[in-house]
């Protein structure tokens, strides 16, 4: 499930943070999964979650400027 803009928009920042933690773990998991040479669950989990990591450090950043 990808994260909508507006969904983390919403969030604060300390959930923003924690929600960040939880992606980069879970992106830790199933780099792990595949360097072991499993096969992925669902092949796109690994793209999904860089892109919504990347999403929330981008709002992070905006919010910072202002």
């Amino acid at each position: 499930m990808s994260l909508k803009v507006s969904e983390i928009r919403d969030m604060t920042a300390d959930e923003r943070n924690q929600k960040l933690k939880e992606l980069r773990d879970e992106l830790m998991h199933e780099r792990g999964v595949s360097a072991m040479g499993g096969a992925p669950a669902n092949p796109g989990a690994i793209r999904a979650l860089r892109t919504d990591i990347a999403r929330i450090l981008t709002i992070q950043k905006e919010e910072e400027e202002l």
